[in-house]
């Protein structure tokens, strides 16, 4: 890696970081009877939450090693955490002020942006292909797995279009089916994107 890139991705790897603990403080403070391990629990049946802790993880990984992952697996990522920002401002963003708006800011927006940002300036880019595309599918296809199951044990749904108890099983599988076609069809922009840039 580059140090420009390295510098990058330490800056994407605080802000990650940050917007976790940040997402857990809020937490702690709107339940004040749930202990750390309830807490992380509870966080843990979110997307954004699942997704922005492997930006974090990633991005720690490339600061201190110095070295950048292969282009499947960053390309995934920031297809991933862009999705993130972009159901939630689109489908489920609510008004939020004080530490709850910073946090939520820091989970749903700057993180996804600086990660895009990241993956059209510093990295690799080659080799991807519409099986990358199809590849990238199997995260977001495991999380609603991982929602339904947790789900039908505790009788708790971390977002509408996976609560079978609001919209019905037909309704569930309409959502999954409409989300899997968008990042089926964001990945396949993404990777044109990448062969134009290259």
């Amino acid at each position: 890696m580059t140090l420009r890139a390295r510098l990058f991705a330490t800056l994407i790897a605080l802000v990650s970081v940050a917007g976790l603990v940040l997402q857990f403080v809020t937490y702690g403070i709107d339940h004040p009877g749930a202990d750390a391990l309830d807490t992380v629990w509870s966080l843990a049946r979110y997307f954004t939450i699942l997704t922005n802790a492997l930006v974090a993880v990633s991005f720690t990984l490339m600061a201190l090693r110095g070295r950048m992952p292969g282009p499947l697996w960053i390309g995934g990522l920031t297809l991933w955490i862009a999705i993130v920002g972009v159901v939630y401002y689109a489908l489920l963003a609510n008004a939020v002020s004080g530490l709850d708006a910073v946090a939520d800011r820091l989970v749903h927006m700057v993180t996804p942006l600086l990660t895009v940002a990241f993956w059209l300036f510093c990295a690799p880019k080659h080799g991807l292909s519409l099986v990358s595309a199809a590849t990238w599918l199997l995260w977001p296809l495991v999380y609603v797995g991982y929602a339904l199951l947790r789900g039908q044990l505790d009788g708790l749904y971390p977002y509408f279009f996976v609560d079978p108890t609001r919209i019905g099983w037909d309704g569930v599988l309409r959502w999954s089916a409409l989300l899997c076609a968008s990042f089926a069809s964001a990945g396949g922009l993404q990777v044109g994107l990448a062969r134009f840039l290259r």
